[in-house]
């Protein structure tokens, strides 16, 4: 038995996407009479012809020719094999929906890839991964058809790096044919009354008159020394993090997913590349957003020399997120060579929503933030289990050990003592925390956690909340599933539209010049539209939102150093110092100008 389920494309790091898998054979539909046009042929067409959204839409319906609609709802429930589409023309650019068309083997979209599961008997079994337990697992194929699977009948379950969705779909339609479905995608935008829903957040966000600049931190992409990753001597994965090394004013990290680790050197506009720690033998990175994905210094860095980090491992045949311990060398520019020492280990339900970020709060104590791990929707409340260190902030001390564990339990964590709840805990209720960081001046836990169907948000984060996944999807609803009466989940400060971005970059609060108009503003940004955002809170209500600048390439995080300089990290190799000196946050352009936010977030009530 083979079920071959629905694949999606999507962005860079594969966050949220518009894809089909859908799509019958069409060679049933092509005219035997008639040749298509080469691949090559439709992306220029449909660029540059005007497309009839109203025969697209029949076309999108049409099971004979297209039939997008087994797999994708256009409602924003999202409750088919593919993702929901109701905001796909607000998620991405006419170009990039073509591509996603014409090459579904580009990238393949986190919680939509395919899933290969082989029985002890021989059969194999291909569906998107819906539902997972000890015991058992569920697949949908692209007729909807759901598929149990004991795990105990299973040889093997792994992911594939193929897209099933049929290579060929404009083979099926004319030029104009597939001109016309671009346009009517390029129709699918998030409805206009659900936008008031959304407490806190302006309809349009408006931009500075004069854009923050971004100045490139290096001369050309980030590169090596030749042979070292190819014979380009370029990285060959894109970068993740980047950070000041503590105490050296010239000295950085960049870690790639891959699991390379360079050390850059500064001197003016001498700068000097060289690798720090090579841990891709052990870094899994095969597939979604998995890899090297976090680092951090411990407070004593200077003396005791150790740094942390997260990374994917593959192990027993499961991807698991495990947090290790290793030391510098004595001149601080290489790795020890030491092996790593495993502090904790968290075996992976899905290969995605693992979280990206750890950080070491004003407390000394090490935080670790962590994605639901599961199948889209939580199926199996994951991010509500207070017994599961999914969908948690996890906050750690890593200067001492609990019996039966490599690290210790704060004594004042929230739910420390509590029968069956994970004393890791400091937080829950998260999708997908990419990354997060301290207010350097009040302690303030800001973390950026990516949505679902209808956009991310930002929070500001305390002891023992309940943010609010599956249940809240930023300020609106998502599912009364696993709603409990009398529970509290606390609201966001800053929740997006599609059309503002698909994957949220948590960044940090500035805090650099005292004089700046940016003093106290949080800066962030979004990996898909590149947008740069500043905002400003009160009470954990939204006050003021600006786009700040794009950045030239997608982002995947922010960096700091310790004079409060901010850079923006380029999935592309690229880092860019963001220069704050030229714009005034206070100033808007004109036509922007007049825009007001809605009425005040909810406050924080069991309604919410």
């Amino acid at each position: 038995m083979t079920i071959k389920p629905s694949n999606f494309v999507v962005t860079t790091i594969a966050f949220g996407c518009f894809a089909s898998g859908c799509f019958t054979s069409f060679g049933q539909t092509q005219e035997a009479a008639n040749e298509p046009p080469p691949i090559e042929a439709y992306s220029p067409f449909a660029m540059v012809h005007e497309g009839d959204a109203a025969h697209g839409a029949k076309l999108f319906a049409d099971e004979q020719k297209v039939g997008c609609t087994k797999c994708h709802s256009i409602d924003g429930k999202g409750q088919k094999a593919g993702p929901d589409l109701f905001a796909v023309g607000d998620q991405f650019a006419r170009r990039e929906l073509i591509d996603s068309v014409l090459h579904p083997s580009a990238r393949i979209a986190v919680g939509y890839s395919t899933t290969v599961a082989e029985t002890k008997s021989g059969e194999e079994v291909q569906g998107v991964l819906k539902q997972a337990t000890d015991k058992w697992i569920e697949l949908i194929g692209a007729d909807g058809k759901r598929v149990r699977l004991n795990t105990a009948d299973l040889k093997e379950q792994h992911g594939s790096d193929v897209s099933l969705m049929p290579e060929g779909l404009q083979a099926g339609l004319s030029l104009q044919d597939f001109t016309d479905l671009i346009s009517y995608l390029v129709t699918l935008k998030e409805p206009v009354n659900s936008i008031a829903t959304r407490h806190g957040m302006p309809d349009e966000i408006p931009a500075l008159a004069q854009p923050v600049a971004l100045i490139p931190f290096f001369k050309e992409p980030l590169h090596v020394p030749a042979g070292t990753t190819g014979e380009t001597g370029k990285i060959q994965a894109g970068l993740v993090w980047f950070g000041q090394v503590p105490g050296f004013a010239n000295r950085f990290l960049a870690t790639d997913e891959a699991g390379m680790i360079w050390l850059i050197e500064k001197h003016g506009d001498d700068e000097q590349i060289s690798p720090f720690l090579d841990l891709t033998k052990e870094v899994f990175s095969a597939r979604g957003p998995n890899g090297l994905l976090g680092l951090a210094f411990h407070p004593e860095f200077r003396q005791n020399r150790k740094y942390y980090l997260k990374h994917q491992v593959f192990e027993d045949g499961k991807i698991a997120t495990v947090l290790v311990e290793r030391t510098v060398s004595p001149d601080f520019k290489t790795d020890s060579g030491n092996p790593s020492r495993r502090l904790l280990k968290i075996v992976s339900v899905a290969e995605h929503h693992n979280g990206g970020c750890i950080q070491f709060g004003p407390d000394g104590y090490l935080y670790v933030g962590m994605g639901d791990s599961a199948p889209n929707f939580d199926p199996q409340d994951q991010a509500q289990n207070l017994g599961m260190l999914f969908g948690k902030m996890l906050r750690i001390d890593v200067n001492r050990r609990n019996p039966g564990l490599e690290y210790g339990i704060p004594s004042d964590n929230p739910f420390l003592g509590k029968p069956g709840v994970r004393p890791e805990i400091w937080a829950y209720g998260f999708r997908e925390p990419w990354r997060f960081s301290f207010d350097p001046l009040n302690g303030d836990l800001w973390v950026a956690d990516l949505g679902q169907e209808r956009g991310d948000e930002v929070d500001i984060v305390r002891r023992g909340e309940n943010d609010g996944w599956s249940v809240y999807e930023g300020y609106e609803l998502f599912s009364s599933e696993h709603r409990k009466e009398g529970t509290d989940y606390a609201p966001p400060i800053f929740s997006t539209l599609r059309k503002h971005g698909s994957a949220v970059m948590g960044g940090y609060v500035y805090r650099g010049d005292k004089n700046s108009s940016f003093y106290g503003v949080y800066i962030c940004g979004d990996n898909v539209s590149k947008h740069i955002w500043g905002l400003t809170q009160k009470n954990r209500t939204l006050k003021t939102v600006h786009l700040l600048a794009t950045a030239p390439q997608p982002i995947t995080s922010f960096g700091t150093d310790e004079k409060g300089n901010l850079y923006v990290v380029g999935y592309q190799g690229m880092i860019y110092q963001l220069d704050l000196a030229h714009a005034n946050f206070n100033e808007t352009t004109p036509s922007s100008s007049t825009s007001s936010l809605p009425s005040p977030a909810r406050q924080q009530t069991a309604a919410r």
